[in-house]
């Protein structure tokens, strides 16, 4: 039984957790919920209005014209996406829900009349765009400069957390083709990378989590 979209709501906006200014945003947007696979923004489509994900994970994306994906990224709860379009520019990417997302949505005269009683907030807006525009260019350098093995152990160490034990976990139940599109290669070179990793005893698969058993090494 899902929960009530005006109960996640409150449950939001009384999580300490979630940045202060976010959570006064969310109760002036209008609430949506999205099943699964739900694309919310085409990349090249023209859109004015910022969603902040209240519940649930979505993924940030472009595809090129023989389908090839690239991830950006993944956005869950108090965090917000769709700001580079308030310029009246076209959609910079794609999004799409990896599970049941709800959304607040803000069109730009919401958003510019919040910022003109909250300043503050244009400092977090563009710091939020500048992190962006940081990682994208990350990610370019990494595609042109460093090699597949490379990119991969990188993706790996950034989302792995530190456990009690001393080894670093990937909590997030990622495919070989999600990993893959995240760092810019086939899926059959993820698969043989990790293959290779876990007969070494670098990494361990479990129910479909990857745990880094050891410092990654230099080259492959």
């Amino acid at each position: 039984m899902q929960t009530p979209l005006p109960t996640l709501t409150q449950r939001f906006c009384d999580d300490p957790s979630h940045p202060q200014l976010v959570r006064e945003l969310v109760p002036l947007g209008e609430v949506r919920r999205y099943r699964k696979g739900s694309i919310l923004i085409h990349e090249a489509d023209a859109g004015d209005t910022l969603f902040v994900v209240v519940d649930g994970r979505v993924k940030v994306y472009c595809t090129d014209d023989n389908d090839k994906e690239i991830t950006f990224g993944v956005i869950g709860p108090g965090e917000y996406f769709g700001e580079m379009a308030l310029d009246g520019g076209p959609r910079a990417a794609s999004v799409v829900t990896l599970e049941s997302t709800v959304c607040a949505l803000l069109t730009r005269t919401t958003l510019l009349g919040f910022i003109a009683r909250h300043p503050e907030f244009a400092l977090h807006l563009l710091s939020k765009v500048i992190r962006r525009a940081r990682m994208a260019t990350n990610s370019a350098r990494n595609l042109a400069f460093v090699d597949v093995y490379g990119r991969l152990s990188q993706c790996l160490l950034g989302l792995a957390s530190p456990q009690e034990d001393g080894t670093h976990k990937i909590t997030e139940r990622l495919t070989h083709q999600e990993i893959a599109s995240r760092t810019g290669c086939s899926r059959e070179m993820v698969s043989r990378i990790l293959k290779d990793l876990e007969n070494g005893g670098y990494v361990r698969i479990d129910n479909r989590q990857i745990v880094l058993m050891q410092p990654l090494p230099a080259r492959w």
